[in-house]
């Protein structure tokens, strides 16, 4: 029943006894004066365990101050919402827990509820179904799968009676469908379920004034559709969205996007998750990567099938004849043989397309405009040729370097070739390679319709991701944590599925449908002495498995919280070899309950592993006490990944210095076509992902990791895999180094701070000394990218395009070393503009030549052999070795220092004071060419990698 209700009586007074974190405090702050200026909608971000249920009580509860209706995605955290109002008190000593409801059939001041209990349709009706069925024979029309519609009904008709299996799967969708269109034309609550209407009833009758909706990013969909019209049925209360990361926008409908905008507004206040780290409300973490190969077995399918996909490309380009008579399709005349036609090669019909500019429906009259209509399609097709020894037409440009991997170059060109070429030939025989070339496609993930090309399930794709080596792997990585750690290790294991459904028939023999699941990885663990000993436990929508190791004191320990929690089940087990399989009887018996259960066992150390899916033990579900989290799950979407991660991020109340490992298993086989797949998703991972870096630094993307690691494909990592994982596995051990990097307490810029990172290795540096009186050390990694760093900045601000000073604050240069050779360099205190004019710059000077105007040499001092080197000690050496100076690298001269000879003349004496002596010269002429080409010859030009890169401080 629901309290009755007095629209006239004024709203309580609540207080609120914490003291907010200054997140919270800065977003109580906007909402209040966007209140007072009456705004309505209020849209947050804030990362899992910042404390959004804190807030938005304290937004209902002191702000607001009217009668709210909360909804969440699950019952988890709709029960969160009334355990933490713990924290706030009525002034009239009512006990705060009477005023909250989370019950659909009463009503108080805060209603939490789930968004199912409030949006679910009604039953399936006559009516309904004969619109679905409708629906269903128009699609048969549209498809022309059917020639009239009274040949479709007697088709649906017929499956009705011979298969209703089918037919009933087909009118579910249909019927789906139908209510979609009704929502999407504003018809939602007119297919909401009765008692759903009877709990909005009561709701409006309470007077809702505040709409809370948790993480608000689910709502892009049906459930947002929904809630579209009945935040208008209660008379548009005050709408507070919270989510701890945007919603997906890719392959919405639009209208579902610009309802969600339209409902939210743009986002008021998002709060980044190192600055919570920093104020000590969540833990610092480090993100890891092992990295594994397939295995023998999965190599050798891989190799196969990039081997048929290479032997297509190589038909392809053969050139070959062939003629209609050939062909049992067509009727041939003896006496008048039908002329041999040559069939286009691929190779013939790129040339033959960029010769004549020919577009599919058009001829275009120049490169320009012929780039503008496909250039995707334009630049494959030159970089192809080129790549093959085939000269392009004059008139094509030099193209920049691809940003496309050949893998894509080769799709764009087989998509076009397939569909404009072989698919418009009047030979059957170039239609069946078209077949063939869609096949092999297929394979590596590429399916081609009549209007383009589009991603689908690749089996070798699907190879990688779930390979045995990666469920192999979580051993190495939690010995190495458990040595570490010892018994405070509480490892999560988190998987796509528990056993997969989906094994195609060619890979079945490769993989069964454990591979790359949860129970893969906890069978891995059981089988090894050492993981063994963290008891595991395996969780599931479905499935509880533990080891039987631990059966005795689980069972004990789990009837004991039955007990203390009034749940009435009946547990049972069944060994199978190394675990139990876990029975419940009794009406309490569900995932809640058992997560639950579980849950508290691993916070005490029962089990100091859990092994589960991310649908399980991702959004709503907390441990603080997790300090190792070993990611398998190959999701890429900013949602599901930052609920993953905010799994163990939570502060631990037993460990003032928690420091979580966060592991990322990455499977690579970089020589094959698609294998650097599970890499890309790695990537994809870490895309929106802030995190430390091996010097300190917060970085977003993948280069937090390890800056080997780019967007396009790991730098040196092929060769280098077991030298990298020791290396990740060295700093798993460094939590108390990592842990002080962090700087808990002290103040983080939200601003991005533009740098460069420079791979200066051998070809950099020369193992030279500056050429300057009697160096003591030879040129390393940071001492050189600093020196012309030094150079470069002092230029720029001598001609007045650096300030020296940024709010007051002076500004210096910062260089630090990374692992793996490389050198982050940056200006800090300067404001944009100067930090981007200072990063082209540096790496127009390290990187490789592009047409510069003016390039300068570097030279170093080489020590010669002599007896007397030979016979010193090293200390005193340097004091009588003789040393040869030598030039060894041109660079060029920043474009901002290049335009005019005064500025060059600037630079250069800077140059000359922290690099090296020597004179710029002016590449355009005939003297400056031939200084180019001597470098050239000696190969003298810089290869030096360079990334641009934001970081935060």
């Amino acid at each position: 029943m629901s309290e009755p209700v007095d629209l006239r009586a004024p709203f309580p007074d609540i207080r609120f006894s914490g003291t907010l974190r200054p997140s919270q405090q800065a977003v109580a702050d906007i909402a209040r004066k966007q209140l007072d200026e009456g705004r309505r909608k209020l849209h947050i971000v804030a990362p899992p365990g910042s404390g959004k249920t804190v807030l938005g009580l304290y937004l209902w509860a002191e702000l607001i101050r009217q009668p709210a209706l909360v909804l969440s995605p699950n019952s988890a955290i709709q029960a969160q919402w009334k355990a933490r109002t713990d924290l706030f008190g009525r002034v009239d000593q009512t006990p705060i827990q009477n005023s909250v409801s989370t019950s659909r059939q009463e009503t108080k001041l805060l209603n939490s509820l789930t968004y199912q209990s409030v949006t679910m349709p009604a039953r399936a009706t006559e009516h309904l179904d004969a619109r679905a069925i409708d629906l269903w024979i128009q699609t048969l029309l549209e498809k022309e799968q059917a020639e009239s519609a009274s040949e479709a009904e007697i088709w649906v008709q017929d499956l009705r009676i011979h298969n209703p299996n089918y037919f009933d799967d087909r009118v579910a969708h249909y019927r789906k469908r139908v209510r979609d269109d009704d929502a999407l034309d504003g018809r939602a609550m007119s297919l909401l379920h009765e008692s759903c209407l009877d709990a909005l009833i009561r709701l409006r009758d309470r007077g809702i004034g505040l709409l809370i909706l948790d993480e608000c990013h689910h709502l892009m969909g049906h459930w947002g559709r929904v809630l579209a019209e009945i935040s208008e049925y209660l008379g548009d209360p005050v709408v507070v969205g919270l989510t701890a990361t945007p919603p997906e926008r890719s392959g919405r409908k639009p209208e579902d996007i610009d309802r969600y905008d339209d409902f939210f507004g743009e986002i008021d206040f998002q709060v980044p998750l190192p600055a919570v780290v920093k104020d000590g409300f969540l833990a610092p973490y480090q993100d890891l990567a092992y990295f594994v190969r397939p295995n023998k077995e999965e190599l050798a399918f891989i190799a196969k099938v990039d081997q048929q996909f290479g032997d297509l490309i190589e038909q392809l380009c053969e050139p070959r004849e062939h003629g209609d008579q050939d062909d049992p399709t067509i009727e041939v005349n003896e006496s008048q043989p039908l002329p041999r036609v040559p069939r286009e090669s691929l190779i013939d019909w790129l040339s033959r397309v960029l010769r004549d500019k020919q577009l599919p429906a058009a001829r275009m009259t120049d490169w320009r405009r012929f780039h503008a209509r496909d250039s995707d399609f334009a630049e494959a097709a030159v970089l192809f040729l080129k790549s093959r020894g085939i000269a392009v037409p004059h008139d094509i440009p030099e193209l920049p370097p691809p940003e496309a991997d050949d893998e894509s170059i080769l799709v764009t060109l087989l998509d076009r070739y397939t569909r404009h070429c072989l698919r418009r030939s009047p030979h059957p025989e170039d239609h069946r390679l078209a077949e063939d070339t869609i096949d092999r496609l297929r394979m590596l993930g590429v399916q081609i319709t009549d209007t383009g090309h589009r991603p689908c399930a690749s089996p070798i794709s699907r190879v990688i991701a779930y390979t045995r080596s990666k469920t192999e792997a979580v051993v190495p990585i939690l010995k190495r944590e458990m040595e570490v750690l010892g018994n405070s290790t509480r490892a999560v294991v988190i998987a796509d599925f528990e056993k997969s459904s989906v094994i195609t028939p060619e890979i079945a023999h490769l993989l069964d449908e454990e591979a790359g699941g949860a129970i893969a990885a906890f069978r891995a663990l059981l089988d090894d002495k050492n993981t063994n000993q963290l008891d595991p436990i395996l969780l599931t929508g479905s499935t509880v498995l533990v080891d039987a190791d631990l059966i005795d004191r689980f069972l004990n320990e789990a009837n004991l919280w039955l007990k203390a929690n009034s749940r009435t089940v009946e547990l049972s087990k069944r060994q199978e070899g190394t675990f139990c399989v876990i029975r419940g009887r009794g009406g309490d018996w569900c995932p809640r309950v058992y997560v639950e259960l579980i849950t508290e066992l691993f916070q005490r150390g029962v089990t100091r592993c859990l092994v589960g899916t991310r649908g399980l033990l991702g959004e709503g579900w907390d441990a603080n006490r997790i300090n190792v989290l070993v990611d398998l799950s190959t999701a890429t979407t900013s949602m599901t990944v930052n609920q993953v991660r905010g799994r163990s991020i939570r502060l631990d109340p037993t460990d003032q210095y928690k420091l979580a490992n966060n592991w990322d298993i990455v499977c690579i086989a970089p020589e094959f076509t698609k294998g650097l797949d599970d890499y890309r998703r790695f990537i994809g991972k870490h895309r929106t992902l802030y995190g430390i870096c091996d010097d300190g630094v917060i970085e977003k993307g993948v280069g937090h990791v390890h800056a080997a690691f780019t967007e396009i494909r790991p730098e040196l990592l092929e060769e280098n895999v077991p030298a990298l994982n020791e290396d990740m596995l060295a700093r798993a051990a460094l939590r108390e180094q990592v842990y002080r990097q962090w700087k808990i307490g002290e103040t983080y810029s939200p601003e991005p701070i533009r740098a460069v990172e420079v791979a200066a290795r051998s070809q950099l540096t020369d193992r030279g000394f500056p050429p300057f009186k009697r160096s003591a050390e030879t040129w390393n990694g940071n001492s050189l990218v600093t020196a012309i760093g030094n150079a470069i900045l002092a230029a720029l601000v001598e001609t007045k395009q650096i300030s020296t000073t940024t709010d007051g604050q002076p500004t210096r240069l910062r260089a630090s070393n990374r692992a793996g050779g490389y050198v982050r360099v940056f200006l800090q205190n300067a404001n944009d503009e100067d930090a981007n004019a200072f990063v082209v710059a540096m790496r127009e000077a390290l990187g490789p030549l592009e047409s510069p105007r003016y390039v300068i040499p570097r030279f170093v001092d080489v020590p010669t052999e002599s007896l007397i080197n030979r016979l010193l000690p090293s200390p005193v050496r340097r004091f009588f070795e003789r040393r040869e100076r030598r030039m060894v690298m041109l660079h060029a001269v920043p474009s901002r220092l290049a335009t005019k000879r005064d500025l060059v003349d600037v630079y250069q004496t800077h140059w000359n004071h922290f690099v090296s002596p020597g004179d710029a010269v002016y590449s355009k002429n005939d003297a400056g060419q031939r200084v180019i080409s001597n470098a050239v010859n000696a190969k003298q030009l810089p290869q030096t990698v360079v990334h641009d890169k934001e970081m935060f401080l």
